[in-house]
This record gives structure tokens, C-alpha cells and sequence, in this order.
């Protein structure tokens, strides 16, 4: 268990971000940070969503979530928004609240309205930024972003890194620490062992309405949205590839289960490219919304989960499949990177602050090799600038699909025995050095944060710049 204060004595951390009570990546993150620091702090979130039905309420969640978490005492309160708010109900918020601190979470671009008054709000309390960046190039058009901090928590090695290079001789006024994403490694993310009768009970029943009684040998997860940067197609490919490679029996005894919208306007029309271009795939899709319980048992049927995206700050499904002791298949860029446990040669793990310089600032470049044995990386064959208006360069990493397909017939060799002890190594690196767990993140948040307290000073009311 974290730690704990009597409520009257916790600092109150205004949180902006998606409704910690939806399922999207954020708003799943933003649940377990407060569900692992809630007897150490009180919160308040601002709930973001699309078309929220419960915008204008505010609504004290903190009855249920001490049942859930069996916590004494929390006080979580979220004020339902559609959309990630504004100035004026923000101002509202802080009046009514009077919040020791601000944390957001996300792109920063979603919160240019926040950004603009951070002269005004950080007279009287800290900001901080829960932050992710994908890739290189050093993102120099974030740097207002990252000045306008007090504190930075940064969700992977590389963006420990490019915080750092960005605000160069700025980084020593910000208070910037690596705090990866944990998951709930007991109650939702774990191996499911025969004696445990809940949990074999549930993964037969997943397996027979997922798989409808068909026996296999060997099963593939893709666990990611249905859209561009997540390249579904290529893992389509991959998997096509790796068909090939085994005889006509072999392949009716393969699956890949595809828990993804199967069209996605964002994305593409699955179906279309499963009919016309790899018509001997026989995939599976899983689209309906599930409980982690489901979802464990679908990592736990698994043989391998397979992530391919051109751009990936952390990848939380593959970081779930990890702590349910199931290897991975991962393009080397982002976040997902630290999923690999990159070694030197003499066996030490990078280190952020060792090995990332401004010089040196991601392996997708394949500078180290050695990896853990839970993981089957592939390294990007092309890497293509690409950009936006308001992002306007940013590496586009893609990988060779028949090298990932080659990855897939690596891992089908190995026996069942063999792929499951390093699934399970893989959940003992999340366990400690990895530092995957939810139980840490929220170590990590808590000493974060009041260092942010111990060493904040109030802006002066008025900067003084020059003409």
C-alpha cells in the first residue's frame, strides 16, 4: 500500500485529463494515479469527454472508489466536462476548490487555453505536466510548453531525454523525473495459474466465445486502435508472412485476434484489406469495450502481443501483456523501447540519465542490442519526417513487415513451456526494474509531487523581458 494521511492533512491535485471512468488510455492512467495516491492526497478532476452526459454535475466518487480499492477515507471528486474545459471554469475551480497544485495529462495542445494563463495560476500554485513524446526530432516547438512547468513527469527514457535537451539550461529551474506508466499487476494484469479457479473459469469461458471452439497451437494479440499510426495492416502482413512459413496443417492450427474496431474512419476498413490482400488470414476481431478481467484473459490466452506503430509514447497494451507474463512483438521507437529491457553489453539496463544525451536520444537507431527475452524487437527499416501545422516534424518510424513476420516464426518455434517461462520474466523485469507496476507510479507521483511543493516558488506578478 502507498502512503497515507489523515484527509484533513493531504495537499488537495486538481487533475485535467480524460474522466478517470472511461476507457480511453488517459482516463485508465489517470484512474490508477489517483487510485495509488488517494490516501496521500485529495483530488479533483476536471472529466473530459466527447458529448459527456454528465457535464455541469459535479460528481464525488469517493464512497465507491474506497470500496474498490478497499482505501479508508478518500476524497475524489470530478467535475464531468465536454471537451477539456476552459479558462473562465477553470478560474471557477480554483476559487471554489483552492487545489494545492495542477496536474495535466496529454498534449499539451489540447491545453493552450491553460497555457495562456500559466503566468496568472502559477502565482499561486504549481503546474505540473504529466508528459509523453514519441519521437525524434527534439521537439523544439514544445519548448513554451515545457518552460510554462513547474514540474515535468515523464512517461518514458526518451522523453526523460528530449524534456531535458528541449529546455537545455532551463532544465535545472523544472523539477523533471522519469515516472513510467504501472498497471494493477494483482487484481487486473497477472499470469493466470491453474489454481486459481475464477480465473481458469474466465479464460475458458473468453476462449470459447472468442476462439467458438476451435482448437490452436498458436495465438496472436493486437491490442491498439484501429488507426494510421498503429499500422493494423502491416500487422496483417506480418502475420501473412509468418503463415507461409508453416505447412497447410500448421496454419489451421494459427490465430490472430484482433481486439480493434474492425473500420475505423481514422484508420482503415479491416475486412476490405483481410478479403483482398490476405485472404488466407483467418482473423478474429474482438470490438466490444471489456473489463480488465476480459482483458487479462485475452493476453493470457495469447502466445505473443504484437505492437507495430510507427509512433508509440509508451504502449499500454503491450506493457499490460508484460504483467499478465505474455511476450511481446515491438517496433523499437518511442516508449516501447523500455518494454524491450535494452542492455549493454555487460548486462546493466539503460538508464536515462546515462545513456540518453542530446546526442543520442532513442535506439530505434539500434545502437544496443541485447534485450530481454520476453521481448522480440524489430528495428525500423525507414524512419520518414512527417508533420503538421502545429507539429511540424516528428519521425515516422516504420519497420519491414516481413521482418516482423519473421519475428512471429520465432516465436511460434519456441514451446509453449519455453514462451511462457519468458512471458514471466518479462513480468518479473515490470516487477522491479521496469518499474510497470501501479503500486510504484504511485511511489513515484507521490515523491514527485512533493518535491514540486518543497521546491516551488510563486512567479513574480510581472516578467520583465527585453525590447
Amino acid at each position: 500500500m502507498n502512503k497515507w494521511l489523515p484527509k484533513e492533512e493531504r495537499k488537495k491535485i486538481l487533475l485535467l485529463s480524460d474522466d478517470l471512468r472511461i476507457h480511453s488510455g488517459v482516463g485508465v492512467m489517470s484512474r490508477e494515479i489517483v487510485e495509488n495516491t488517494a490516501g496521500y492526497f485529495n483530488w479533483v478532476q476536471v472529466g473530459a469527454a466527447i458529448n459527456h452526459p454528465e457535464a455541469g454535475k459535479a460528481v464525488d466518487v469517493s464512497d465507491s472508489m474506497a470500496r474498490e480499492i478497499g482505501l479508508k477515507d478518500p476524497s475524489v471528486k470530478i467535475y464531468p466536462y465536454n471537451g477539456y474545459g476552459n479558462s473562465r471554469m477553470l478560474r471557477q475551480l480554483l476559487e471554489v476548490e483552492k487545489p494545492d497544485a495542477i496536474l495535466h495529462f496529454t498534449d499539451p495542445r489540447y491545453w493552450t487555453w491553460l497555457y495562456q494563463i500559466e503566468h496568472e495560476i502559477r502565482q499561486k500554485i504549481p503546474m505540473m505536466f504529466y508528459t509523453i513524446w514519441d519521437d525524434l526530432p527534439y521537439p523544439m516547438y514544445n519548448k513554451n510548453f515545457y518552460r510554462s512547468d513547474d514540474a515535468l513527469f515523464c512517461i518514458s527514457k526518451q522523453t526523460y531525454n528530449i524534456v531535458k535537451s528541449v529546455l537545455g539550461e532551463e532544465a535545472s529551474e523544472k523539477v523533471i523525473e522519469y515516472v513510467p506508466h504501472g498497471v494493477d499487476h494483482i487484481n487486473k494484469f497477472y499470469p493466470i495459474t491453474d489454481d486459481n479457479e475464477e480465473g481458469t473459469a474466465l479464460l475458458k469461458q473468453v476462449e470459447e466465445e472468442v476462439l467458438r471452439g476451435n482448437e490452436y497451437d498458436f495465438l496472436v494479440f493486437y491490442n491498439s486502435r484501429n488507426i494510421r499510426r498503429k499500422m493494423t495492416s502491416d500487422v496483417l502482413l506480418a502475420y501473412d508472412h509468418f503463415l507461409k512459413k508453416l505447412t497447410p496443417e500448421e496454419r489451421e492450427r494459427c490465430r490472430i485476434v484482433l481486439h480493434t474496431t474492425p473500420v475505423d474512419e481514422n484508420g482503415t476498413d479491416l475486412p476490405a484489406v483481410l478479403r483482398d490482400v490476405v485472404p488466407n488470414v483467418k482473423a478474429i476481431f474482438s470490438d466490444s469495450k471489456v473489463d480488465a478481467k476480459v482483458l487479462n484473459a485475452l493476453y493470457n490466452m495469447a502466445d505473443v502481443t504484437i505492437n507495430l506503430a510507427s509512433n508509440e509514447g509508451f504502449g499500454l497494451g503491450t506493457c499490460e501483456s508484460i504483467m499478465a507474463g505474455t511476450p511481446i512483438i515491438v517496433k523499437v521507437t518511442g516508449g516501447l523501447q523500455d518494454q524491450c529491457g535494452f542492455k549493454e553489453e555487460d548486462g546493466n539496463y539503460l538508464d536515462p540519465e546515462k545513456h540518453f544525451t542530446y546526442e543520442w536520444g532513442s535506439n530505434h537507431d539500434g545502437r544496443y542490442k541485447s534485450h530481454g527475452e520476453w521481448a522480440f524487437p524489430v528495428f525500423p527499416r525507414t524512419r520518414s519526417l512527417q508533420g503538421s501545422v502545429p507539429t511540424p516534424y516528428i519521425f515516422d518510424d516504420r519497420v519491414d513487415w516481413q521482418e516482423a513476420g519473421d519475428a512471429l516464426y520465432e516465436v511460434y518455434q519456441l514451446s509453449r513451456e519455453e514462451r511462457k517461462r519468458r512471458g514471466l520474466a518479462g513480468r518479473e523485469y515490470g516487477l522491479n526494474e521496469g518499474m510497470f507496476t501501479a503500486e510504484k507510479m504511485g511511489d513515484l507521483f507521490i515523491q514527485s509531487i512533493d518535491k514540486t511543493l518543497e521546491n516551488w516558488t510563486p512567479r513574480e506578478r510581472y516578467t520583465l523581458v527585453k525590447g
